[in-house]
Order: structure tokens, then C-alpha cells, then sequence
């Protein structure tokens, strides 16, 4: 049948159940245990053996409806990950047979359902429910897809997939990219393993959180709209307050209030949040993205390194039960690479190592223009294109994309950044120019940025104060100076260490996931002309 005409006859189904006084959205529906409860109470039954004096009612959507007459139906009722057969048979229905038949007849794959009957396992061994009443509590009005008949059919996943092992995309029921991401619903009814995928992002977030809990720091929320879009480097979204009529922007990073807090005697402090950033969609970039900062007073970047390895390989440790996950790097037709986390993770100090590896020899005044001219003869000569404007902190991020963050598969600190390109970052105890910085990278993607906080304030303006020299040379990524922050620096903060990391590409590792949307229940979409009703 064809999605439309179905869709046109549940609606006149509905209209005629409506006409003749019934309700076909029941208020409530009592549920006696979940599918997954009822497994584990009556899996271990004998092949045929029944329990008719027990009354149980499970609720579920029907995922697949097959008649042996007209007497007797089969439904898989799924719910919570779980499948349990539904048995109905008219001898136990309380209906006469025509009447049964006829109530049967409406029940569509999709439907959600309440059953009430008792446990009992086929002859062939099957776990089932046989109903002595059955009602339909919402009803689906859309043709579901189906399993695509063909090599995949035969393929029954029936393990649950696990965090940190790689995707089976050809086992799911509903291929088509678009429409997983703009009906996630459908997404998440059909894939079964796109839910683990989902639950996996949650516990990797409660793993943060609790980690954090445990070292006595307070989860704080600090405000998504600012006066001034502060604390990174990117473009913001902007939006109007009509009342007090004024441009307000969207967070890019919470930051700077976290540091005010610091100040403010809250010694250590997290938070867990969206930021917004008016940039580029593509495999790893969403306009909305998740991050969690921390500041941690009277620490330093040499405790955060430590701190960062103790966290992340303990967290793929409990989600996956190694220190060893398997990732499809180099897309789903090659085979998978092997990401290890066993601590300590390798460091790279930024410049030493790009003048080892693309043998240069960097003038060592970063604000000079001798080095920027250096720079980009380097980067010119090298072929490695920087777009303008050519400040020297685009240009050495070219340089460290192109040298060094290749080499980083397994997670890898790149430390010790020049001052230019870190406006927050304290200056380095024992290496002029340069700043107590680390970027941790893997699968050459970062993931995490951490510094020694910049505490001294007259030194904060004056970066400040570069920064907009960059932004009036057309960099309008550079960094706005924000005088109630400099004002709190005046306060005193106690020397800190600063620390973000980036959920979404944490989750996208540990899933198996190639594009940002796998990890993301609603990613941003480009508009779409019609409402999509198709599987």
C-alpha cells in the first residue's frame, strides 16, 4: 500500500472510533513490570510451560504483527531494549471469534499497546505473553520501514553493542542518513544500537561529573547570554533584548565567570553546558556543541595533564573494559584503528618539536614581524595555505595541523603554546614567549584545552590589547576585552588551573561515530522543503 492512502485510512479509522464514542488515546494504562523485568522474571521457564494463575500487564510499541489464522496473532512487543512475543489467541480473548478478528485487524506495526495475560513459553521455546485483554494506547499512523529483504536481512545483531567497539550500520532497519537525523524518532524505535550510542554520551557525562564531585568541586551555571561574547576565540551568534533594547551574544565559552568565581573564594568549580559558535557545519563542528570547563585553584597545567590522563583513561576503562578502543578513522570501508589510553599520554612541546619536524628555525620573538615574515615564507614554501589575515598565530596553528597534530593518534599533549596565540594562558615559568599551556589531541582531532590562568591583570589588558589589534586587522575570531573581568583580576585570583574539554568529540570516540550527527539526538539541519513522512 501506498504511505499516503495508509495514512489516510488510520486517520479515518480513528475518525470512526471517535464517531461511535470511543477514546482511542486511553489516559492511563498500569504496567505491572517493564519488558526487560518480565525477561528476567520468566526467561528461565521450561519450553511450554505456562503460568495461568499469574496476571501480568506489559505495555510496548508492536514491531511486528504476524497472523496464523484468524484465530490467532503474533506481535513483538518492544520496550526499554527488550522484546517479548504477544500471543493472542481468540480462545482466551474474551471475544467471540468475528469480533476478535475484526479488533485484530486494526492492530498496525507501530502501535503502542497495553497486554495483560499471563507468562508462558511456546513449545519452541519462546518466551511469550498470551493476553486475556489487549488495548491500543496510541496508534501509529505512518507506514514503519521495514528490514530492506536482501544480504543484510539474515543479519540478527543480537548482542548489545558496547562503548569503545566498532558500529554496525549495515544491520540498521532505517539506512537513510537524512532521515535518521531529521526523524531521530525513528532513528532511535528502529536502530537499536543508536540508542546504546545515546546511553553511552549520558554515562560519559555522569562520569565527568562524578569525577569531578569527587575531588570536591561545585557544578555551577553562569549565564548564555552576554553583553560581550568572551573566554575563545570564534564568531558568536547574536540576539536582541527588546526591553532593555540592547545586542546580547550567545555564550562561546563560560570562562571567564568561572574564573570570577575562583575569585570569589569557590576554589573549584565546573560546569557542564552548550556553547555557540557562528561557524562552519561539518563532520566534527555543530553550531550548538557540549563542553565541560573546570577551574581548580592552587593547581597547575603539570596537575590538569595529570588529572586529564586519570580521568579520561579511567572513564574509557569502566565504559568498555580496556584502555583500548577500536575506531574507524579512516571511514567504515577500512578497517578500524586502535586508540590506546593506557596513561602516561605522549607530550609534544609545540615549537621544539615543529623545528625538529619541519626542520625550522622559528625566531624566537613570536610578536616580532620578522617572525610572522618567517612564517609565512615557511608556510608558503611548504605549501600549506593560510588564508588571511596572516597573523602569526594562524599561521603556526597551519604549521602544527599540518606537522604535528598528524602524529597524534593516540592521545597526545601538545604543550607550552606561544603567548599570541594563548590571550588567557599564563606566561611559562622557564621559557620565554611561551605560555604553561596543553592541548590534548587524539585521533589528531583536540579534544581538551588547558592552562596555567593568566592572574596578573595589567598583563591581561595588555593581551587584551594585541588581541584587538588582530581583530582591527580583519581576524574577527581575535579575542574582545572585557573590563568587568579585568576588574575581578584586580580582586586577586589565586594561581589556577583551567581546563575544557569537548563531550561531543569524546562521545563521537568512543562510539565509533565519523560525524558529530551520530552523537548529537538533534544536529543542526539545513531547512528541508517538505515534512518528510518517508522510511
Amino acid at each position: 500500500m501506498d504511505p499516503t492512502q495508509f495514512h489516510e485510512n488510520r486517520l479515518k479509522f480513528l475518525a470512526a472510533q471517535k464517531a461511535e464514542g470511543k477514546n482511542p488515546y486511553p489516559h492511563k494504562f498500569f504496567t505491572s513490570m517493564s519488558i526487560v523485568e518480565y525477561i528476567d522474571k520468566y526467561g528461565s521457564l521450561g519450553n511450554g510451560e505456562h503460568i495461568e494463575d499469574a496476571t501480568v500487564s506489559l505495555a510496548g510499541r508492536i514491531m511486528s504483527k504476524r497472523a496464523s489464522s484468524s484465530k490467532l496473532f503474533f506481535y513483538d512487543l518492544h520496550g526499554g531494549g527488550a522484546k517479548v512475543q504477544v500471543m493472542a489467541d481468540a480462545s482466551k480473548s474474551g471475544l467471540d471469534e468475528a469480533e476478535f478478528a475484526k479488533f485484530h485487524s486494526t492492530v498496525k506495526r507501530g502501535d503502542i499497546v497495553g497486554v495483560t495475560g499471563f507468562p508462558g513459553k511456546t513449545k519452541r521455546g519462546e518466551l511469550s505473553i498470551f493476553p486475556k485483554s489487549f488495548l491500543v494506547l496510541s496508534h501509529c499512523l505512518h507506514m514503519m520501514p521495514r528490514q530492506k529483504a536482501g544480504p543484510d536481512a539474515s543479519v540478527k545483531k543480537t548482542d548489545v553493542w558496547i562503548p569503545g567497539s566498532t558500529r554496525n550500520p549495515e544491520t540498521y532497519i532505517l539506512k537513510d542518513q537524512e532521515t535518521r537525523y531529521r526523524q531521530r524518532y525513528l532513528d532511535l524505535m528502529l536502530n537499536l544500537e543508536v540508542r546504546q550510542i545515546f546511553k553511552t554520551r549520558s554515562k560519559i557525562i555522569s562520569y565527568v561529573r562524578s569525577f569531578l564531585d569527587n575531588l570536591d568541586f561545585l557544578e555551577v551555571e553562569t549565564p548564555m547570554m552576554n553583553m560581550i561574547a568572551g573566554g575563545a576565540a570564534a564568531r558568536p551568534f547574536v540576539t536582541h533584548h527588546n526591553e532593555l533594547n540592547m545586542k546580547l551574544y550567545m555564550r562561546i565559552a563560560p570562562e571567564l565567570y568561572l574564573k570570577e568565581l575562583v575569585v570569589g573564594g569557590l576554589d573549584r568549580v565546573y560546569e557542564i553546558g552548550k556553547q555557540f559558535r557562528n561557524e562552519g557545519i561539518d563532520l566534527t563542528h555543530n553550531p550548538e556543541f557540549t563542553t565541560c570547563e573546570f577551574y581548580m585553584a592552587f593547581a597547575d597545567y603539570n596537575d590538569l595533564m595529570e588529572l586529564t590522563e586519570k580521568m579520561l583513561s579511567g572513564m574509557v576503562k569502566e565504559l568498555t573494559g580496556s584502555y583500548k578502543i577500536k575506531y574507524h578513522a579512516n571511514g567504515l570501508d577500512n578497517a578500524p584503528i586502535e586508540i590506546d589510553f593506557t596513561p602516561p599520554f605522549r607530550r609534544l612541546d609545540m615549537v621544539e618539536e615543529l623545528e625538529k619536524m619541519a626542520n625550522l628555525n622559528i625566531p624566537k620573538d613570536f610578536s616580532s614581524d620578522e617572525t610572522n615574515k618567517y612564517l609565512a615564507d615557511a608556510c608558503a614554501k611548504l605549501e600549506i595555505k593560510c588564508p588571511p589575515p596572516q597573523t602569526t598565530a594562524r599561521l603556526l596553528d597551519k604549521l602544527v595541523g599540518h606537522f604535528l597534530e598528524e602524529t597524534c593518534v593516540n592521545p597526545t599533549f601538545i604543550i607550552n603554546h606561544p603567548e599570541i596565540m594563548s590571550p588567557l594562558a599564563k606566561w611559562h615559568r622557564s621559557k620565554p614567549g611561551l605560555t604553561e599551556r596543553f592541548e590534548l589531541f587524539i585521533n589528531k582531532h583536540e579534544l581538551c584545552n588547558a592552562y596555567t590562568e593568566l592572574n596578573d591583570p595589567v598583563v591581561q589588558r595588555q593581551r587584551f590589547a594585541e588581541q584587538l589589534k588582530d581583530r582591527q586587522s580583519g581576524d574577527d575570531e581575535a579575542m574582545a576585552l572585557d573590563e568587568t573581568f579585568c576588574t575581578a583580576l584586580e580582586y586577586g585570583l589565586p594561581p589556577t588551573g583551567g581546563w575544557g574539554l569537548g563531550i561531543d568529540r569524546l562521545a563521537m570516540l568512543l562510539t565509533d561515530s565519523q560525524n558529530i550527527k551520530e552523537v548529537l539526538l538533534f544536529p543542526a539541519m539545513k531547512p528541508q522543503d517538505e515534512p518528510s513522512t518517508k522510511g
